[in-house]
């Protein structure tokens, strides 16, 4: 890995339940806390596409990858250079199970030449990147990351490697996830992972499941140097990244977060940094009971306890599964372009048995930015942390 090769952010883009557009989004993540199943309604997919054939031959999962990645190359303008050396790198943690579904109750109610001829390239996790490296002839590597709530963050973290190690010189990278389907909700209810009154509450007392969502983020990568040299508008850096496993248990995290303390602190030595110097932890939050005391016990021992701001956009958007880390990247670009914490909705009451964390809560805080470290942490003890600061002088 190359020193000299920093990675910057020029363009962002996202597709969410509390709002399509950054704006939107942004005045999302500072609203209250929606009640039920967060669906992103009235999506229509066709501006994205040459013809509506062709959208409906797209999972919805790489639909929104496509709107939230059309937002971000808007924003990030025009990339000139050798698309061999321009990569897309998009996760999910579950990939098209619309399609899934969908097909499968056709084979069985219509039988077995019904089934869609399309089913298989429209269901494959990698169908997003392979979407968007087509749509803007990006001809570099192109891949995808499966890791459940993890697969987010650890493809912006795959992107980040792909620019320093000097093989690209921008990737697109996120996430996008669309797993609304009566089957995947009546799974994640009968684990009782979900709450069953719709409430998402991160670090309440009361937390009792999450609330599962759907949506895309989106993020266009860049070399500094280069994005200078072709004017770019800068508008973060990634500093740095980190993941590993927990090796555990399939859905409950490590005893104590340890899996998730020893993530956070190499993400943050990745970026060159002491954990001093981080000014803000956006965390996964998923308003699970264990996955929220583990993720404040890890945040109190790496940072001291109530050290540094912590929030959770999950009370707002939902648990968008692995869409979650690319949302709440865009939403960390965001906090850092905008000076303001967005507070964690759907908190009312402290839980004395967790660790001491200060929960950014009621109002947005005002802040000087600095290094932001987002996490998230997945079913499998997959976890991703990266380091996102404001944009070099």
């Amino acid at each position: 890995m190359s020193p000299d090769r920093r990675v910057v952010v020029t363009g962002i883009g996202v597709v969410s339940p509390c709002g399509t557009g950054i704006d939107d989004f942004w005045s999302g993540l500072l609203g209250p806390a929606p009640v039920g199943l967060r669906r992103i309604e009235d999506f229509d997919p066709e501006p994205y596409f040459e013809n509506a054939k062709e959208a409906r031959r797209t999972d919805r999962f790489a639909q929104f990858a496509l709107a939230a990645t059309d937002e971000a190359m808007r924003m990030a303008g025009t990339i000139d250079g050798d698309p061999a050396r321009q990569g897309v790198w998009i996760g999910t943690g579950i990939g098209g199970l619309t399609t899934l579904e969908d097909q499968v109750l056709v084979h069985e109610h219509k039988g077995p030449r019904r089934v869609s001829p399309f089913m298989v390239p429209m269901l494959m996790a990698n169908a997003a990147s392979a979407a968007v490296s087509m749509k803007y002839g990006w001809q570099g590597p192109c891949e995808n990351t499966c890791t459940a709530c993890a697969a987010g963050t650890q493809s912006i973290g795959n992107a980040y490697r792909l620019i320093t190690s000097g093989r690209c010189d921008a990737v697109v990278t996120g996430s996008s996830e669309a797993t609304m389907t009566p089957t995947c909700i009546a799974g994640f209810t009968n684990m009782t992972a979900m709450a069953s009154d719709g409430l998402s509450m991160p670090f309440d007392r009361d937390r009792h499941g999450f609330v599962l969502a759907e949506g895309s983020g989106i993020l266009v990568l860049e070399e500094l140097e280069s994005a200078r040299r072709r004017g770019a508008t800068i508008l973060a850096e990634i500093m740095g990244a980190a993941s590993n496993a927990d090796a555990h248990h399939i859905t409950a995290p490590s005893p104590g977060g340890i899996g998730a303390i020893t993530c956070m602190r190499s993400a943050v030595a990745d970026a060159g940094l002491e954990p001093s110097d981080i000014r803000h932890v956006n965390a996964h939050g998923t308003s699970t009971p264990l996955n929220d005391a583990a993720e404040a016990a890890a945040i109190a021992e790496l940072f001291g306890p109530g050290a540094v701001p912590v929030t959770s956009f999950k009370g707002v958007t939902g648990h968008s599964l692995g869409a979650a880390g690319a949302l709440e990247a865009v939403g960390a670009v965001l906090t850092i372009q905008r000076g303001q914490i967005p507070p964690t909705a759907g908190f009312t009451t402290p839980d004395p048995d967790m660790a001491p964390i200060d929960l950014v809560v009621g109002e947005p805080r005002p802040w000087t930015p600095g290094p932001v470290l987002s996490n998230s942490f997945g079913f499998g003890g997959h976890n991703g942390c990266v380091v996102i600061g404001p944009a070099p002088d």
